[in-house]
């Protein structure tokens, strides 16, 4: 099969990624296997490939928003068969026995295993997953619109809910890529008001497109204080103001897997008033299987730019560089 596959970590300006030719997988017990037809390209995957996560063993193939058919599966798998399409997301593996796994916290199981990062991804004609980590996929949705929804998407769904965003509130998304563009039209289906800051224009473009009531640069404050804030981008410089720009009791949600280096802050000034602050670590299968309900129900309308595999890292130049509206995805 063919595969865009990682030997070392590298900039994203070097192609670090070859396309190689690979087995295909065989499935174990309780996997299925997958050929894929799209996967989106995400932030993570950036943070992969330039090395900015530890504990990746390679060659590995990247990538965790993977859409395709099941081809074949595994011994004991009954509840999903050849011919259904699934998706493929970040979380594909966990102990289910621990203190975390056992009340609905596997997100934050210690034993977890993630797509593309340590195991192999869907930058690859096939992947296998365990079947419990398969999400069918609404028929609503094209490959191209589901495969941003299995990451930009879960982790936006779950950043709005520990949020702590009551419909008719304000909310504030901090950076506009893949996962605030998806967060956005699920807050304004809630009744929410958003209010977005952002660097690039063309990304605040999008977000007027899609309904933000204002749209600001990144350290600008917004006119209204509000009632809770997801910082997307993964700059930590961005929590300071953004604490500020909440009201009192507000929560700021911090969605990224690796941000830069938070500046101090100051108690009486970001902090008092029961401000809260808290991290979003993953994802768990629930929040995948109520982000696909919504999302359908709704319907979200992901904005996505079609890349070839063999482009991949073209894709992520341009994702570092911030050169599109919406998400990513490669054709397989």
């Amino acid at each position: 099969m063919r595969a865009m596959v990682l030997d070392h970590t590298g900039d994203v300006s070097h192609s670090p990624l070859h396309l190689r030719d690979r087995s295909v997988p065989v499935p174990e017990a309780g996997q299925v296997l997958v050929n894929i037809h799209v996967c989106g390209v995400c932030r993570t995957d950036l943070h992969v490939v330039e090395g900015e996560l530890p504990n990746t063993s390679f060659p590995l193939i990247p990538g965790h928003q993977a859409v395709g058919t099941v081809t074949q599966a595994g011994g004991g798998v009954t509840d999903i068969h050849e011919g259904d399409r699934v998706g493929i997301a970040w979380l594909q593996g966990t102990c289910g026995q621990c203190e975390f796994c056992t009340s609905g916290r596997e997100n934050l199981c210690l034993e977890a295993t993630f797509t593309g990062y340590q195991v192999d991804g869907g930058y690859a004609e096939y992947a296998v997953v365990p079947a419990r980590f398969a999400y069918p996929i609404p028929s609503i949705f094209s490959d191209e619109e589901a495969a941003p929804l299995l990451c930009a998407g879960i982790i936006g769904y779950r950043a709005l809910r520990l949020s702590g965003i009551k419909p008719g509130q304000r909310l504030g998304l901090y950076g506009f890529g893949a996962s605030a563009h998806i967060a956005i039209q699920i807050a304004r289906h809630w009744g929410c008001q958003v209010y977005v800051s952002s660097l690039k224009p063309e990304h605040q473009a999008l977000a007027r497109q899609l309904g933000a009531v204002w749209v600001g640069g990144a350290m600008d404050m917004p006119p209204d204080k509000l009632h809770g804030s997801i910082i997307f981008a993964p700059a930590g410089e961005l929590v300071p103001p953004a604490l500020r720009a909440l009201e009192r009791g507000g929560t700021l949600a911090l969605a990224g897997i690796h941000m830069s280096p938070i500046p101090s802050l100051d108690y009486d000034r970001d902090v008092f008033g029961e401000r809260v602050i808290r991290s979003v670590t993953a994802n768990t299968r629930q929040d995948g299987i109520d982000l696909l309900r919504e999302a359908a129900a709704i319907p979200i309308k992901p904005n996505t730019v079609r890349f070839r595999l063999e482009e991949a890292n073209r894709a992520l130049q341009e994702l570092k560089a911030g050169s599109f509206q919406g998400a990513a995805v490669l054709k397989i």
